[in-house]
């Protein structure tokens, strides 16, 4: 392992051959888990005809999958500790694939579900270790710049999946959105094979903290799922918001005051999280994680149920967002690892914010051209976001601290993007209400409610909502201004 320490400045500053072939093996990997979180979305209707039963049943499909993501991401730090990155990222890419096959060849749809859930538990993991083997290797020069890497499957998931999935089930079988998954990972797990190193640190001593799985696992689970439920239309007064909300909530809180009293010896080592860049990171990507993903999903719904266009075309609205993120990712990366993550960070939620009160000016009868430039400024502050915040969180960490801050991050990633999720779909249903007479604020009901007033009266629910994303996103200013002017170096270096 290279370390920072003894480099000199230049060359520390470099992304070395061996750091790009890393990168190239992380990405291969994670692209196809990331993107099979929304390829699933547009085939539900031909699932549910397939197996003959109903799409409350058939949302366990895409249910499954997030859940087992969720409960997989807690075990990452120990076990990357004790059985290394590379064999974890190996076991995890096996897994996947095997899923992935399973899926493919399922004859029910119970067995699809418990093959999602195989799938991922695989693909919850690939994420996190990938991002530990980069930090790791990178150190605090080049952090940026390989967190702008990893960012990449994050920001194609959205886009890719949704027009990827369009077009297996309008011209192919719906199991080829798992079979496409085994050539792709194939491929990764080679490549994985050839270029990553050996496991040089690792633990055989290292033991899991038993207790703590059994609270934070569960506890994110139902945390995730009762936000799908709110997300689903479910009311957030009913047993099955708030039954598991609850549950949720005390064991999180209860993992928190477990993990604090344990401290080395925890699942997740919350003292050596403490810091104030990976604080206010972490805050900051949150909050922002909750207005991205509630964009993501009120974009789509305006094309499909105020303008009644296609999966596929509504799917298209989003790719301007896509090709923005790629346009400024290395460019932020750069930025974050010179000058920190505070100012290339601020003026991305700048582009976000304009984007989307673009958005707020929709009209029932409008083109395409507005929505798709708004994404595209919307994208092109994503790219400058996403990578900072990154790299900003693991700034000040000690070396051996990196699989617990990875872990800790991409849990408040996933229950950010879980709570905008269905906070916007509530806010959207409130709105709805509002604007309909009589409507209970379904979107079922609302697609089907079609009278010559009824395009104008959804646009400006949905105009409503694109407001109170904005909020959101102004909201991630605060943190984001807690950051660190300049890059913690010292302590990182040190450990290094």
């Amino acid at each position: 392992m290279s370390t920072t320490g003894t480099a000199p400045p230049a060359r520390a500053a470099a992304l070395d051959p061996h750091l790009r072939r890393l990168a190239v093996v992380v990405v291969l990997g994670a692209i196809m888990t990331v993107l099979d979180s929304t390829i699933v979305n547009v085939a539900i209707t031909a699932l549910g005809r397939d197996f003959g039963t109903s799409l409350s049943t058939v949302q366990w499909v895409m249910t499954g999958y997030t859940l087992a993501l969720s409960m997989a991401i807690p075990l990452t730090a120990w076990s990357v500790r004790r059985f290394g990155a590379r064999t974890m990222w190996l076991v995890s890419l096996c897994l996947f694939i095997g899923g992935s096959l399973l899926c493919g060849l399922a004859w029910s749809v119970a067995a699809l579900i418990v093959f999602r859930v195989l799938q991922g538990f695989g693909g919850g993991m690939l994420m996190p270790v990938g991002q530990t083997m980069l930090a790791r290797e990178a150190g605090p020069e080049r952090m940026g710049r390989v967190m702008s890497v990893i960012s990449v499957p994050a920001m194609l998931a959205p886009v890719l999946g949704p027009l990827l999935g369009g077009v297996i089930v309008d011209n192919l079988n719906w199991r080829w959105m798992f079979f496409v998954n085994v050539p792709f990972c194939a491929l990764a797990l080679v490549a994985a094979l050839r270029m990553l190193p050996r496991d040089e640190e690792r633990g055989g001593d290292a033991r899991l903290d038993v207790v703590g799985m059994l609270l934070l696992s569960p506890g994110l689970a139902a945390l995730v799922y009762a936000l799908s439920q709110a997300g689903d239309g479910g009311s957030l007064t009913g047993g099955r918001f708030l039954g598991p909300a609850a549950a949720g909530g005390a064991l999180v809180a209860a993992f928190a005051a477990h993990a604090l009293r344990k401290g080395d010896g925890a699942l997740i080592d919350l003292r050596r999280l403490g810091t104030r860049a990976f604080t206010a990171a972490t805050g900051a990507f949150f909050l922002y994680s909750a207005a991205m993903f509630g964009l993501m999903i009120l974009v789509p719904l305006f094309a499909g149920i105020a303008r009644g266009d296609s999966a596929l075309e509504a799917g298209r609205l989003l790719a301007p967002m896509g090709l923005g993120g790629m346009a400024t990712m290395a460019v932020s990366g750069r930025l974050a690892d010179r000058i920190g993550a505070r100012w290339p960070a601020f003026g991305g939620i700048l582009c976000v914010l304009a984007g989307t009160v673009t958005l707020t000016t929709l009209s029932p009868r409008g083109g395409n051209t507005v929505i798709m430039v708004a994404m595209l400024v919307i994208g092109l502050g994503h790219g400058m976001i996403a990578p900072s915040l990154m790299a900003m969180a693991y700034q000040g960490l000690p070396r051996d601290a990196v699989p617990a801050a990875t872990t800790g991050a991409n849990i408040l990633i996933r229950i950010g993007s879980s709570f905008g999720t269905a906070a916007t779909a509530v806010i959207l249903q409130i709105a709805i209400r509002g604007q309909i007479p009589g409507a209970s604020g379904g979107l079922e009901e609302a697609a089907a409610h079609r009278t010559a007033e009824t395009p104008a009266l959804l646009t400006n629910a949905f105009t409503q909502t694109f407001w109170w994303v904005a909020a959101f996103a102004l909201v991630a200013l605060v943190p984001v201004f807690a950051v660190p002017r300049r890059p913690e170096r010292a302590a990182t270096t040190a450990a290094a």
